[in-house]
């Protein structure tokens, strides 16, 4: 392949990079509006979601003119098809953050209610997950990409245990079920970026191995 290419593939992978850095930078906010309750914050996270989608579309749109122009095989092809499902996964991420900002909102808005569960320390270990996630990409750690794949199971059972306990919140408080209501789907939220980033490190591991590992049990 001639040089132009390679330099074209360093330039996307500084552009999935690049697009990472911003997606956790989100999630990070979203960790710290969950922690305070803040709807200022979450509204950053609303508005700024549109510079993701553009960066998204133009990483994509990078990866198809590369396929058509060069028309990569083996371990080139096998880069570009992981950035195109990495870049998504990231989008999607974004989104997720998105939706937790906007439950922010409107549980920020009303009296806070008692519930003995600690949505802080959830949002903190899905944001090492795709933090972890990120640095397997980054380094070409097979390794860390696999500790990310064990880590799914914390944050599921986490959720599972959200969604007992928003039942029986429920019981207890019936005309408050809207706000027990939002604080699940932020537990949901925050389980969905733990499965995009898991997505991100099987992706990391078909990458270096050459090996699909997509629903297989850890």
């Amino acid at each position: 392949m001639p040089k132009h290419f390679h330099r074209e593939l360093e330039k996307l992978k500084k552009r999935i990079l690049s697009l990472g850095a911003m997606v956790e930078e989100r999630v990070y906010m979203a960790t710290k509006a969950i922690e305070n309750r803040d709807s200022n914050l979450a509204d950053k996270i609303i508005k700024s979601d549109y510079e993701i989608d553009e960066m998204e579309v133009d990483v994509e749109e990078e990866c198809l003119k590369i396929l058509a122009l060069y028309q990569p095989v083996a371990v080139d092809l096998r880069f570009i098809t992981a950035v195109i499902k990495i870049n998504n996964d990231l989008e999607r991420i974004a989104d997720e953050a998105v939706n937790i900002a906007r439950g922010i909102q409107y549980i920020s808005k009303g009296k806070k209610l008692h519930f003995d569960f600690d949505f802080y320390s959830m949002a903190e270990k899905t944001e090492a997950m795709l933090k972890k996630s990120l640095d397997a990409l980054v380094n070409m750690d097979v390794d860390l990409a696999f500790k990310v794949c064990l880590l799914d199971d914390e944050v599921d059972k986490i959720n599972a245990k959200a969604h007992r306990m928003v039942k029986d919140a429920i019981k207890d408080n019936p005309d408050q079920g809207e706000y027990f209501i939002n604080l699940l789907l932020i537990s949901r939220h925050l389980e969905r970026i733990a499965d995009h980033a898991t997505n991100i490190a099987e992706e990391v591991i078909y990458l270096i191995e050459g090996e699909i590992i997509r629903h297989r049990d850890f």
